[in-house]
């Protein structure tokens, strides 16, 4: 394992040093997550649910367009009101 020190300013802030920007692909601007467990705390680029989920399901069906989706997603909320008396 390897170790790199930074100093955090009375801010709070850290620099992240550019050898981890770099293995984490992150670039000015970008969000990262902290993410903690068993008191351990890692870092990792931070991604929409959207983004981390992209392309994990498959369908024989042509993508929606933008409208397409949107008054699928209406009909939808209409129907489920219906069913429950709304």
């Amino acid at each position: 394992m390897q170790q790199r020190v930074s100093r955090i300013t009375t801010k709070g802030q850290v620099t992240i040093p550019a050898e981890i920007r770099r293995l984490l692909g992150v670039a000015p601007h970008d969000r990262v997550a902290f993410l903690v467990e068993a008191g351990q705390v890692r870092i990792a680029p931070a991604t929409s649910v959207v983004a981390r989920t992209a392309g994990m399901l498959e369908s024989s069906q042509p993508a929606l367009s933008p409208q397409e989706e949107k008054a699928a997603a209406e009909e939808a909320m209409a129907e489920e009101a219906a069913r429950l008396g709304g």
